[in-house]
């Protein structure tokens, strides 16, 4: 199966800010070599285009082994994987998403949706989470900012570090590389929202998503 990440919508102040960060976490969470390493157990894929074989397919049941999956695509990914075949993800240069994320409520709803979900609906998976991004990329900022002496400096480095990763991700939107100075505060309204989802499904509103609605038993 074949799939790539499509370049997406990067309009609006809100995209610029945020949806850059979506394709940076996408990649920590599936490191693309990982997906493509038959030996891996690593497995996902983008929805933006996927091209599967039909024999491979029916092999795993066809798009009935995905039905009322939430994250349909790495589902299928995951099942195809298992089955023994080969994934190849990549980004595509050819292919746009139109879907506008016109503000940042929007956005929150998109990574709302899914979030609870990769993280296995587990407080014990989500606390670690948000402990580890919080390490990464909130408590730099404390230590270069409020630190002394060696923790300042170690916490200048590691913000330094986190920052120069981004940016390959907003060259490739073609943004400013000085937009990877709000990278914490981009990481800080991805974890609010990884809470938030966790929040809606232990209240039982589950997710809506293209006029659906989600439950836990639904991706079950």
């Amino acid at each position: 199966m074949v799939s790539e990440m499509v370049v997406l919508n990067c309009e609006s102040a809100a995209e610029r800010l945020l949806v850059p960060a979506f394709v940076y976490f996408f990649a920590m969470l599936y490191p693309f070599e990982k997906v493509n390493d038959p030996s891996s157990g690593v497995a996902g894929a983008a929805g933006g285009t996927i091209l599967v074989r039909r024999s491979m397919l029916e092999r795993i049941g066809g798009v009935e082994s995905v039905r009322g999956a939430l994250i349909d695509d790495c589902s299928l990914a995951s099942d195809i994987k298992r089955a023994g075949g080969r994934l190849y993800l990549g980004h595509s240069t050819l292919a746009w998403s139109i879907r506008p994320y016109r503000g940042a409520a929007d956005i929150w709803r998109m990574i709302a949706r899914t979030a609870y979900v990769q993280l296995r609906y587990s407080p014990v998976i989500l606390l670690c989470t948000i402990l580890g991004m919080g390490l990464v990329w909130l408590a730099p900022v404390y230590f270069a900012l409020f630190g002394r002496g060696r923790v300042k400096i170690m916490g200048g480095a590691s913000l330094f570090l986190a920052t120069l990763s981004f940016l390959p991700t907003l060259s490739r939107f073609k943004l400013s590389p000085l937009r990877a100075l709000a990278l914490p505060v981009v990481a800080a309204f991805y974890m609010a929202a990884t809470i938030g989802s966790a929040v809606d499904h232990h209240r039982g509103r589950g997710v809506q998503w293209k006029s659906r609605f989600y439950t836990e038993e639904t991706h079950a």
